[in-house]
């Protein structure tokens, strides 16, 4: 790994774990958004390899630059948001040094599909390239899709893994859906409006529009659009003018390897989080900057793939040979009654009720319902990997104990998707 790739990693680290409000960080931008990317016409040239080609330029912002497609916009819209960044060089950074883990492959997989390379800047609108942004629609990930929208694109939702933050699925899902969307519209800003407005209503806007007599660009129904639909486009080509020709602006771009940050693993069984960056060599800060989508401490499935960079993936096989011990210390335990207290529980699998509090996320001052499903320590070296069937349908629900009036319940089923479709 390149010393400018392992700056940018750790320096990502300082901003990206804690979890933040979706657009938090852009709060003070006019009229934050959420939305997802933008396909072109299969190119006559076969899709991006990952070989030569992929290398001509040193560095990855000049590939993003090179493959621009989405015809440009000029309005006072684009100015006021171009300044908005302009104004905030350190914002820039932090989200540049996150990007620098992820951006690679996305703009891979745009290549690959043929899309314009200026998709690959739209987290830094939607999420700042934050996995664990999070917005009050309970939108997640750098591409912050919905729970109901994520089930729609097999984005993965359960107890133990949330796709929607995975960089791998869920950018998947990001540019299967735009593909859709501008097959659905033809054009690449109407696409973008339809992610975050919904295709319902952009079509309708259409119809108004051609009942009028007049055109059905996108800025010539951005007056019948939301606020944030109608600053949607404008935010991202102010972006796309900045990474054209930052040294216009004033701005110095971190400088991010075209090459790729990290490699998949596969994993055969279930494995704890801390011993999987143990034997990466990693700290577990950096860990779950590749792997976000993992929610509990132990990573469950026989199929899962985690992400590693290069030379720690090389160390996690030398090391993993050599383990000779367990791979996970935790297993699932289903809540028959109300006489299973924290205490009590904590009390059977040899543990406190702070371990179990915490590898569950139940609140203080809750209890846990009949039905429930947690995650608790093995007590047995005989304990097996936690079954398929229960990682898919284990749900975990709580309430407020006698000492409270307020009632909670966390039920882990997708909500309203935010799209209207």
């Amino acid at each position: 790994m390149k010393t400018t790739r392992i700056s940018q990693s750790v320096a990502a680290l300082a901003f990206l774990l804690p979890p933040v409000l979706g657009h938090a960080e852009s709060a003070a931008a006019p009229a934050p958004q959420a939305a997802v990317p933008l396909m072109r016409p299969a190119p006559a040239q076969p899709a991006t390899t990952g070989k030569a080609d992929d290398f001509k330029e040193a560095d990855l912002w000049g590939r993003i630059r090179s493959g621009y497609a989405i015809p440009d916009l000029d309005n006072s819209l684009v100015g006021k948001n171009t300044q908005w960044y302009v104004a905030r060089p350190d914002y820039l950074a932090r989200t540049a040094s996150r990007a620098s883990l992820y951006l690679y492959h996305v703009v891979s997989e745009l290549e690959k599909r043929g899309m314009p390379t200026e998709l690959a800047l739209l987290p830094v609108i939607e999420s700042a390239f934050n996995p664990q942004a999070l917005s009050t629609a309970n939108a997640a990930g750098i591409w912050q899709f919905v729970p109901g929208t994520g089930k729609t694109f097999n984005l993965q939702q359960n107890m133990f893994k949330d796709e929607r933050r995975g960089v791998l699925a869920s950018t998947d899902a990001a540019l299967t859906y735009l593909q859709q969307l501008y097959t659905m519209f033809g054009d690449w800003q109407l696409a973008l409006a339809a992610y975050n407005w919904g295709e319902g209503n952009v079509q309708k806007a259409i119809k108004r529009n051609q009942a009028l007599g007049k055109p059905t660009d996108f800025e010539s129904l951005s007056e019948q659009m939301p606020t944030e639909t109608r600053n949607y486009v404008p935010k991202l080509q102010a972006v796309k003018n900045i990474i054209a020709n930052p040294a216009q602006y004033g701005v110095t771009l971190p400088p991010i390897d075209n090459t790729p940050y990290f490699t998949q693993v596969d994993k055969t069984s279930d494995i704890d989080v801390t011993i999987a960056a143990q034997l990466a060599e990693m700290s577990v800060d950096e860990f779950k900057a590749l792997n976000p989508q993992f929610k509990k401490p132990v990573i469950t499935g026989d199929d899962t793939k985690i992400l590693l960079p290069k030379e720690n993936a090389e160390k996690f096989h030398i090391n993993l040979a050599q383990w000779g011990r367990a791979l996970s210390t935790w297993t699932t335990h289903k809540i028959t009654g109300a006489k299973e207290s924290l205490a009590t529980l904590a009390s059977k699998f040899h543990t406190t009720p702070e371990v179990i509090r915490q590898a569950n996320n139940i609140p203080a001052q809750s209890r846990l319902k009949s039905g429930s499903t947690i995650l608790v320590p093995k007590v047995s070296t005989s304990t097996g990997d936690i079954a398929e069937n229960v990682i898919e349908t284990a749900q975990l629900s709580f309430e407020a104990d006698h000492r409270s009036r307020a009632h909670t319940t966390q039920r882990y089923k997708p909500r309203a998707s935010r799209h209207k479709r």
